[in-house]
């Protein structure tokens, strides 16, 4: 009676594996996830190269966009399930392209800084010359147009060639002194000073604060796949939190130096300033709502929408799977 008691328990046992294994198997998802290269990549890379993406049972496969147009003509098509860039491309999408996109987490300020033209000794020195964005309608595009308003430059004082990605825009100020000047982010900041293109500053220090970059969603996707998208972000929070662990500085610079191809040193260079910088990394990954504020006011001053008055963050923003991804770890 007892042995059989024994091998029953034990067939249940057994049972009760392959259930849970099947479950696992069935709960395994495969996203696909659309960022720009640069050092706000970091605490992606580092969730899918410690495995924390792995041990969510997801299968995280990542695309280089080149331009901000080709990440939202992307995941509007479906081709991405999710995207990390400025979030102004979210406000964008919704207001301009009317589509239903939903911000869910945080990022970054972006930790860019105006380069240009080695003979540019100041930003008043731009009157006349021309600026290189990534699209001229939105995110550091704005944010480069409040610097020099600043500094007593209007739209009409220089032009704007939009030029996609920022390893776009550093080539062309390599190749065409004519291109006088452009916000860059890490690393391409420290390759641009190395190749003797000055720095002017960092935007924030003129700006305030901002919400660079973040994750948006469509909201449809998001309804219909909330449990993938929870163990998404709760990844890419442990990601965040290993990565800026002292403890893990070597690793993480190496990681940095393999994924974005730069040399140690650079590589030393973007973990320092990821690490240590005020602002930079939103804790956890959280939005900051400062930051969201500031993103609003630029688009309504240079692209004239809601009439002046500002919309209230929360229209752009679901941060219930981001609530439900925290509890979970």
């Amino acid at each position: 009676m007892a042995c059989r008691l024994r091998r029953g328990l034990a067939a249940g046992v057994i049972a009760a594996g392959m259930l849970l294994a099947a479950g696992a198997r069935a709960a395994e998802s495969e996203l696909h996830v659309v960022i720009f290269q640069g050092i706000s990549s970091l605490p992606l890379l580092a969730a899918q190269q410690q495995g924390f993406f792995a041990a969510r049972g997801l299968k995280v496969d990542v695309a280089i966009t080149p331009s901000s147009e080709a990440l939202r003509t992307g995941l509007a098509a479906g081709r991405f399930e999710i995207a990390h860039a400025a979030v102004d491309n979210a406000i964008a999408m919704v207001e301009v392209a009317h589509a239903e996109i939903a911000i869910v987490l945080g990022g970054d300020d972006g930790f860019t800084s105006v380069m240009a033209q080695p003979e540019i000794a100041s930003y008043e020195a731009l009157k006349g010359r021309t600026v290189v964005v990534d699209a001229p309608d939105t995110a550091y595009a704005l944010m480069l147009y409040r610097i020099l308003e600043l500094h007593g430059l209007k739209r009409g004082d220089y032009a704007v060639k939009p030029l996609g990605a920022t390893y776009l825009r550093l080539k062309a100020m390599q190749e065409d002194k004519a291109n006088a000047a452009s916000i860059l982010t890490p690393p391409f900041t420290f390759v641009a000073a190395a190749a003797g293109l000055k720095d002017l500053g960092q935007a924030v220090a003129s700006i305030g604060a901002y919400q660079a970059n973040g994750a948006f969603v469509l909201r449809t996707w998001a309804r219909q796949n909330r449990d993938a998208l929870v163990r998404y972000i709760a990844a890419y929070v442990e990601g965040l939190r290993w990565a800026l662990n002292p403890a893990h500085k070597d690793a993480a610079e190496a990681l940095i130096a393999s994924a974005l191809k730069v040399s140690p040193e650079i590589a030393a260079r973007c973990y320092a300033l990821a690490a240590a910088r005020k602002g930079g990394f939103d804790r956890d990954a959280a939005i900051n709502l400062a930051g969201m504020r500031n993103v609003l006011r630029l688009r309504a001053e240079f692209e004239g929408q809601w009439g002046g008055k500002l919309p209230p963050a929360g229209r752009y923003l679901d941060l219930s799977y981001y609530r439900s991804a925290l509890k979970a770890m």
